[in-house]
């Protein structure tokens, strides 16, 4: 699975508990009618690939969705969900290429039609 869009907000990474499992979160938000915040997490040595990246950046995050069922100390099962990022990658913004479409001449430039009649009836079915 992927998400495209624009990033938000690129957090530092952080160190949990004593085993040294280093977590890094980015936020993107997608490009679509109603845009989501969607907040990715890398893990390990995985932490480092969002070095390289900004906010305002557009990007393309390969996922994994994540679950885990946890029970608290009260033996109340909770289950928890992860969106896991393994992969990212600059999108190219795509600049209007200049000079593909020939400009428009000037309406002045069209002679003017001097066989018009309005009793002509055209031939469109509609």
């Amino acid at each position: 699975m992927e998400v495209t869009g624009r990033v938000k907000m690129v957090e530092q990474t952080k160190e949990v508990g004593s085993s040294g499992f280093r977590k890094r979160d980015i936020v993107v938000t997608t490009d679509e009618q109603y845009p989501q915040h969607i907040s990715v997490q890398f893990v390990q040595d995985k932490c480092d690939l969002l070095d390289a990246y900004k906010v305002g950046d557009n990007v393309k995050v390969d996922i994994n969705l994540r679950g885990r069922e946890w029970t608290n100390p009260q033996g109340e099962v909770v289950y928890f969900n992860t969106i896991q990022g393994w992969r990212i990658a600059k999108l190219q913004t795509e600049a209007p290429a200049q000079g593909t479409v020939p400009p428009m001449p000037p309406a002045a430039a069209f002679a003017p039609a001097d066989n018009f009649k309005e009793e002509d009836h055209d031939d469109l079915p509609f």
